[in-house]
């Protein structure tokens, strides 16, 4: 049997971003293609994610998986397109061309604000003890769907965009409640306001012939 096979491997999180302090450990998404023939084997369970703890954390999504999310716009995923690249091959690289095609406005609005609104609790609630790494995750995921809506992309390392030094005061504790929530609000409008005039559309077609490109080209038997 096939061994499933990673196609690319990117660096996320605050080395991504810019933002990283002294303690931070270095993240990682990856993305990995299992034969095409086991997913049609009896008694098999198709699972879609893995996440390793060793000597870095990783989530690595299947093929399957990570497209489907991507056209779901969860942001995450749709970072995985953009984020420094520690490894691809020709497909990783495919996949990396296909993101216009798989974003939506409206979608994306959607789950980005879902995910801000996440953060925002969790920051509220301070979860983990860490409400400071919480609200620079509301923010930069805020501002991140400006930039999105207004020119099909967005910044990874944030750090060097106009928000840079507020995102740096957040992930320093810097700053008190009602600024963030304040930050958070003004980038949420802003969004608002570019949804109405995005006219990006995403190609569907596109991702499902990729999709069925790979699948035959990863079939074994």
């Amino acid at each position: 049997m096939e061994q499933d096979r990673t196609i690319l491997k990117v660096l996320i999180g605050s080395q991504a971003h810019g933002l990283a302090g002294p303690e931070s450990d270095a993240d990682y998404r990856s993305v990995y293609v299992m034969p095409t023939a086991d997913l049609f084997r009896v008694g098999f369970r198709y699972q879609g994610t893995r996440m390793t703890k060793e000597t870095a954390d990783e989530t690595a999504w299947e093929i399957g998986l990570f497209l489907s999310l991507a056209l779901e716009c969860y942001p995450l995923v749709l970072e995985t397109f953009l984020a420094p690249v520690v490894s691809a091959d020709e497909w990783g690289r495919e996949l990396r061309d296909l993101f216009p095609s798989v974003w939506s406005p409206r979608l994306a609005y959607e789950a980005f604000m879902t995910y801000a609104a996440n953060q925002r609790k969790k920051f509220l609630d301070k979860k983990d003890g860490r409400p400071a790494k919480y609200a620079a995750a509301y923010v930069r995921v805020l501002y991140n769907l400006c930039e999105l809506l207004d020119r099909g992309t967005f910044t990874v390392r944030i750090a060097e965009t106009e928000v840079g030094a507020d995102l740096a005061r957040l992930k320093a504790g810097q700053v008190r409640p009602g600024e963030v929530i304040d930050m958070g609000e003004h980038w949420a409008g802003v969004a608002t306001q570019r949804l109405s005039a995005c006219v990006h559309r995403s190609d569907p077609n596109a991702v499902d012939a990729f999709a069925l490109r790979i699948r035959k080209a990863f079939l074994s038997s």
